[in-house]
């Protein structure tokens, strides 16, 4: 029988992550509720039956996920990173091949039996991140070797680059500057470093002039950078986005009031910000930055306690990377980038990208599970030394002459 005392006996790890995980969800089922009125009524449905037969189940297996993978020690995902990037560059490179096309990029895989698609790009970020995390711990001795660190490291961020960049530019560039804050942080030299940028910069060059959606990408950089040159088709999402944000004003519309998710193409999953900027105001775009930012900071806390190096590498690249997709979504959609079709994390619609990025989740957590308990062992055997300390031992008194 289910026992809620029990389950909340076992979650460990950081509150406030619990917490703001626990608040982006609950923002995720409003804004979605709301944003996915347009589209349900185009699929002949209602948005109560649309809502929760997805998102809402999504959400709670993500939390389901979160819980799972942060009782799991942290320390296993050193070999399951292994196996991930093995599986990872040949479903790459077959999604690119086979995979289902939308807007002439190839992302989707199609799961067989549950009939289900999801980004193969998602789950190569999770699997190159700890796997880099793995490999600048066990190569710390000699983590200025060319042949035996610098070449397996530098090979495998700049593969999955490339195999990713060719359909999914801005999140291969995410990943790209997520790669190199952990090269940083895991003492690789700033001439390794250079020589990383450097070919990524060639392989960039490679994508952006030569690739299959070149056109796509001078379009849109075409659109933000001089969007009165442009026809009204090449900047109507960033447009209706600026109206969603200019008349959301201080406090918002009220909740399932908005208008522009009638107008935008995806309210629900890229531009959900504008979405609540128009129906929360300003203070409620401003609540999800501050979010975010603590988020940052508590999984910073984390890095800095970690006791392990390959914890506080996991951590560090795992929440570097949600938070840079963060601000990437909210820069999109208040007009700061180019549009680029990234999802926020928790708070997007989307099945397969909620499930894999509550894993990040559980795994920071996990870290921090880790760090707690050894931080707890530590204390008690520091209060154990001071009373053994403190006690006097007393011998027999002699007897008075």
């Amino acid at each position: 029988m289910f026992n809620i005392n029990a389950v909340l006996e076992r979650t460990k790890g950081d509150r406030w992550i619990w917490i703001i995980i626990i608040l982006l969800s609950m923002v995720s089922i409003m804004a979605v509720y709301s944003a996915t009125g347009a589209i349900a009524y185009k699929k002949g449905v209602t948005v109560e039956k649309y809502l929760l037969y997805k998102h809402v189940i999504f959400v709670l297996l993500g939390i389901a996920m979160i819980y799972i993978a942060h009782l799991l020690d942290y320390k296993y995902y050193a070999g399951i990173s292994k196996i991930l990037m093995i599986v990872t560059l040949p479903l790459l490179l077959y999604t690119l091949v086979f995979g289902q096309s939308l807007n002439d990029a190839s992302r989707w895989v199609k799961i067989p039996v549950i009939n289900l698609t999801f980004q193969t790009s998602d789950l190569a970020k999770l699997a190159l991140i700890t796997f880099l995390a793995r490999m600048l711990t066990r190569k710390q001795e000699n983590i200025k070797d060319v042949k035996s660190a610098f070449i397996p490291i530098m090979g495998s961020v700049c593969v999955v680059f490339i195999l990713i960049a060719l359909a999914n530019l801005s999140t291969a560039l995410m990943l790209f500057g997520v790669s190199i804050l952990l090269l940083i942080i895991g003492r690789i030299s700033i001439k390794q470093i250079l020589t990383v940028c450097a070919g990524g910069f060639v392989l960039l060059l490679f994508v952006v002039f030569l690739g299959p959606r070149r056109e796509t990408y001078k379009s849109r950089i075409n659109s933000f950078l001089h969007p009165e040159l442009q026809h009204s088709d090449k900047t109507y999402q960033s447009d209706h986005a600026k109206i969603a944000l200019a008349t959301g004003g201080v406090l918002g519309k009220g909740p399932g009031n908005s208008t522009e998710r009638n107008f935008l193409p995806h309210p629900y999953s890229d531009f959900i910000f504008a979405i609540i900027i128009e129906e929360y105001g300003t203070v409620g775009g401003l609540a999800i930055i501050v979010l975010y930012l603590v988020l940052l900071y508590r999984c910073v806390r984390i890095v800095t306690r970690s006791p392990k190096a390959f914890g506080a590498l996991l951590a560090a690249g795992l929440s570097f990377s949600l938070t840079i997709q963060a601000f990437a979504n909210m820069a999109v959609a208040v007009g700061l980038g180019p549009v680029t079709g990234v999802p926020l994390p928790l708070v997007s619609m989307g099945g397969t990208s909620m499930i894999f990025t509550s894993i990040a989740f559980g795994i920071i957590l996990s870290v921090s599970r880790d760090v707690e308990e050894n931080e707890g062992k530590a204390s008690e055997k520091s209060s154990a030394e001071k009373s053994n300390s403190n006690k006097v031992i007393v011998g027999e008194i002699p007897a008075m002459a």
